[in-house]
C-alpha cells in the first residue's frame, strides 16, 4: 500500500480488535476504494478470496500453486476483482491502466461505450482512447473518428491498410462507413465550392454524380479536389458494406473518381482492375442494377483467376452470388472454384454459411460428399436433422 494517511492503521488494528480479520479486510478495502488505489485493491481482493478458500492470506507462489479446489474459488474471485478494479480505474479516466484488468474479463461492449462517454467529457484522454479502442480491438470506429479529428485521414487510410483486413468484418464495416461519409462529405464540400468560385453561384446540385456532370472543366490541368490515393483506398475498402444508404455514396465517389485524368486513376487489382468502373459494377449490382451485366463479368474474371490459383476474384463472384440472392448458383461455384480445405476470407460465405442462409443442406450434402469435405458433410446431415 501507498499514500495512506496515518489514521487508516490505527482504523485496520480497531477493526481487526472488533470484529476479527474478515473485518479489517473489509475497512482496508473500502479504504483503498475511497482513494482510488485500485492496483492494492486487486491485491486485497486476492487475499479475501484465499482466506474465504481456507488458504494463507499471504500467498507467496502463483496461482497455479493452489490446490483445487481453492484454485478455481480464487480465480473467479479474481475475475470480479477485475471487473471492479478496471471499472474504477475507468471512472478515474486511467484508460490503459483500467483496460489491463478488463481485458480478462471479456466485457468489450462495456468498455467500448465507456470510453466513448470518457472521450466526450475530457478531450485529454483522447490519445489513451485511440490505444484501447483502435489497437485493442475496443471499439474501432471510435479509434477511427478520433484519429481523423486528431491527425487527418491519410493516417486513416494508412492504418486501416495496415491493420484492419484481419479484424472482424463488422468492425471493418464499422470503420469504412465512417471513412465513406467524412470523404464523401469532405469531397461534396470541395467541389461545390470550386464550382462557386469559378461560376459565381453556388450551384444547385446535391450529388458528386450530377455535379461534376457536363463540368469537365473542373478536371483541366490534372485538377482534383481531394486525394486521389485516398479516395481510391477508400472506394476499395467499401466492398465489406451492405447499407444502401453508404453504398449509394460509394456510387457517388466512383462517379467522381471516373472524371479525375488519368495520372490519378490508378492500375486496381483483379477483378477490379478499371477501380471506379468495375466497383461501380458491383455495388450498382448490390442495389439491383445491371445485376445479370455485373455477374458476367465477375465470372469470367473469376474463372480465369481460379486457373492461375488467385482466390480474390473467385471471392468477389461468390460473395456477389450470394449478395444477389443467387444461394444455390453460390453454392455450386464455390464446390468448383474453391478446392475443399482452401481457407477463405469473410468476404464470400463458406459452403456452410450458404446452407444455413438457404436451408438446403441436402445441397450441402451432396457437394460435401463429392469433394470429400467430411465436415461440410456432417454439418449438413446434422443441421437438417
Amino acid at each position: 500500500m501507498t499514500n495512506s494517511s496515518p489514521s487508516i492503521y490505527d482504523e485496520l488494528t480497531q477493526a481487526m480488535q472488533a470484529g476479527g480479520v474478515d473485518q479489517a479486510l473489509d475497512k482496508l478495502a473500502a479504504h483503498l476504494k475511497g482513494a482510488h488505489q485500485y492496483h492494492d485493491l486487486f491485491d486485497v481482493r486476492l487475499m479475501q478470496a484465499r482466506r474465504k478458500a481456507g488458504q494463507p492470506i499471504i500467498w507467496t507462489k502463483t496461482m497455479e500453486d493452489l490446490p483445487e479446489p481453492a484454485r478455481t474459488q480464487v480465480e473467479d474471485a479474481s475475475l470480479d476483482a477485475c471487473r471492479e478494479v478496471g471499472k474504477g480505474l475507468l471512472a478515474v479516466g486511467r484508460i490503459r491502466e483500467a483496460w489491463m484488468y478488463l481485458r480478462p474479463t471479456g466485457e468489450k461492449a462495456f468498455v467500448a461505450r465507456e470510453l466513448e462517454a470518457l472521450v466526450q467529457e475530457d478531450e485529454s484522454l483522447a490519445e489513451d482512447v485511440i490505444d484501447i479502442a483502435l489497437n485493442e480491438g475496443v471499439n474501432p470506429r471510435l479509434g477511427f473518428k478520433l484519429m481523423l479529428e486528431s491527425y487527418g485521414l491519410c493516417n486513416c487510410v494508412t492504418t486501416y491498410d495496415s491493420s484492419m483486413h484481419q479484424r472482424p468484418k463488422a468492425d471493418r464495416v464499422a470503420v469504412v462507413g465512417l471513412l465513406v461519409e467524412f470523404i464523401h462529405d469532405e469531397l461534396l464540400t470541395n467541389v461545390r465550392d470550386d464550382i462557386a468560385r469559378q461560376q459565381g453561384t453556388q450551384p444547385a446540385e446535391t450529388t458528386l454524380a450530377d455535379l461534376v456532370r457536363d463540368r469537365e472543366w473542373l478536371f483541366e490541368n490534372d485538377n482534383y479536389h481531394t486525394d486521389a490515393t485516398h479516395l481510391q483506398a477508400i472506394v476499395r475498402f467499401a466492398i465489406v458494406l451492405d447499407d444502401p444508404a453508404l453504398i449509394r455514396k460509394v456510387l457517388d465517389l466512383c462517379a467522381y473518381g471516373k472524371h479525375l485524368s488519368t495520372s490519378y486513376q490508378f492500375p486496381g487489382r483483379s477483378p477490379f482492375n478499371d477501380v471506379y468502373q468495375h466497383h461501380e459494377l458491383y455495388f450498382r449490382a448490390l442495389l439491383g442494377e445491371k445485376v445479370d451485366e455485373a455477374l458476367a463479368y465477375f465470372k469470367e474474371q473469376a474463372e480465369a483467376a481460379a486457373e492461375e490459383q488467385d482466390k480474390a476474384p473467385v471471392e468477389v463472384y461468390l460473395s456477389l452470388l450470394a449478395r444477389t440472392g443467387r444461394t444455390a448458383e453460390a453454392m455450386d461455384a464455390t464446390a468448383k472454384m474453391l478446392p475443399p480445405g482452401k481457407r477463405q476470407t469473410d468476404l464470400a460465405p463458406t459452403l456452410q454459411e450458404l446452407a444455413q442462409a438457404s436451408g438446403d443442406y441436402d445441397r450441402l450434402a451432396k457437394l460435401s460428399r463429392d469433394r470429400g469435405d467430411l465436415l461440410a458433410f456432417a454439418a449438413a446431415l446434422t443441421s437438417a436433422k
